[in-house]
């Protein structure tokens, strides 16, 4: 099968859509499928082997220009390669780059109108270049905030479009009210032209089928899928300290606070040694949240408990999660991913963490794990204390997620269903008497 997945970059910020979408691509290509993984914005950064094309299209650098000057709208296409280069783009980013949503809101707007927007240049020059190139046999935006691409690449291309949804309702959710209802009329107005959409979990599913008003017969369900390589259980599982990791994004809605609460109330009561390991991206807008956290960690007496090992590349990611006895990430919104839930349990460390979003799905159907009541320091307290008191528990626990992970979420089965959701709108696509493999490039003239 011939496909078209494209993927949003994130600068050099390590990104689980990102991690998500390079894993599925390199997976498919292990299988014999013939894909080609298009990066927008920037190039993508991930812990493992790359596979996304050197191309980039709607470069961050036009797109902020476009967006901002209308003169770059009009500006010869050859022009703009100076700052569409993968070096003008990985010098831009390694600055820091705005991903506030409330700084973002007219972007986005102009974003999802697709070729009414101020990217339009951008877009048709995507169209052009897959038009003379081998057309894939099906198309996969990376999220719904790319909704604006679907109509024309559709009906361009002649072929099947899918839409993967893995987290934007956040992002939009922090949009200002205006951008916020503009952007989800834009969304469900086009909803039309996607033949078929991916949430990366069941609650998932439901809560977008909801919120973007997609009819249940598009909406389909693939899990997480990771890549197992080189993981596998820490060599010194019985240590004399208990160690509480946690390894995601340091921002408040992850919930870093409420574990140093909860972290604060289990170390009051255990007569264990404990500590507390963080790791993950920081962003320079959110160093004041983390700098009031250590300060809380010092007043409370545990500050020389409390370490941050900052970002983490593949390899000291998987020496972090081997160190650690439990980890837990309490966010305090509906997670719909928890894919630092999965690289956990791949080296057998269980997780406690609050039921709801993905959470539950995952903890349940691994049994890897302990659910507590969301928000709750108290109750997520409780949680690591049974798992740090009671041994015979917390091995148990070990090997349910070492297991429970591999046989549910292993890359080759979220290949595996992601074929064969597009092996289903390929096949619905030609049932409905359009022709799936049409002449694309007369297409183009005639829109040309």
């Amino acid at each position: 099968m011939k496909i078209l997945s494209i993927t949003a970059g994130a600068a050099d910020m390590y990104c689980g859509s990102c991690f998500r979408d390079n894993t599925l691509a390199a997976e498919l290509m292990s299988q014999g499928h013939e894909v080609t993984l298009m990066p927008l914005y920037t190039p993508t950064h991930t812990d493992e082997r790359n596979v996304s094309d050197s191309r980039i299209f709607f470069g961050g650098i036009s797109v902020y220009l476009e967006q901002h000057f209308a003169l770059f709208r009009h500006t010869p296409w050859i022009i703009d390669r100076l700052w569409d280069s993968s070096l003008a783009l990985k010098l831009a980013s390694r600055r820091s780059i705005q991903v506030d949503p409330a700084s973002l809101g007219e972007m986005t707007v102009s974003m999802l109108k697709g070729e009414e927007g101020k990217q339009r240049k951008e877009l048709r020059k995507l169209v052009r270049w897959l038009l003379n190139n081998t057309v894939p046999e099906i198309i996969n935006l990376p999220n719904s905030l790319l909704i604006g691409l679907a109509r024309p690449i559709r009906e361009a291309l002649n072929r099947p479009l899918c839409c993967t949804l893995q987290g934007e309702d956040l992002f939009l959710q922090g949009l200002d009210e205006s951008y916020r209802n503009a952007s989800l009329e834009l969304i469900r107005k086009n909803i039309e032209f996607v033949d078929g959409f991916i949430a990366v979990s069941e609650f998932y599913a439901e809560f977008m089928s909801d919120y973007l008003h997609i009819p249940a017969h598009k909406m389909h369900v693939v899990p997480l899928g990771i890549n197992f390589e080189g993981c596998g259980p820490g060599e010194n599982l019985r240590r004399d300290e208990f160690t509480i990791g946690y390894f995601a994004r340091v921002a408040p809605e992850k919930g870093l606070h409420v574990l140093c609460e909860a972290y604060r109330l289990a170390r009051e009561k255990s007569g264990r040694k404990m500590k507390l390991e963080v790791a993950g991206y920081l962003l320079p807008h959110h160093q004041g949240y983390f700098e009031a956290i250590e300060r809380q960690m010092n007043e409370w007496g545990f500050g020389a408990e409390f370490s941050y090992k900052g970002a983490l590349d593949r390899s000291q990611k998987i020496s972090f999660m081997q160190g650690i006895d439990v980890l837990s990430v309490p966010a305090t919104y509906d997670e719909p991913k928890g894919m630092f839930l999965l690289e956990a349990m791949a080296n057998g460390v269980p997780v406690v963490q609050p039921r709801r979003g993905a959470f539950t799905e995952i903890v349940e159907t691994t049994g890897g794990g302990i659910l507590v009541e969301p928000d709750d320091p108290r109750s997520l307290a409780e949680g690591l204390l049974s798992l740090s008191t009671d041994e015979s528990l917390i091995n148990d626990l070990r090997v349910k997620a070492f297991a429970g992970v591999r046989e549910h979420y292993a890359s080759s089965q979220m290949a595996a269903r992601v074929v064969e959701v597009y092996e289903k709108l390929i096949r619905s696509l030609d049932i409905a008497g359009k022709p799936a493999f049409a002449d694309a490039t007369a297409t183009a003239q005639a829109r040309d």
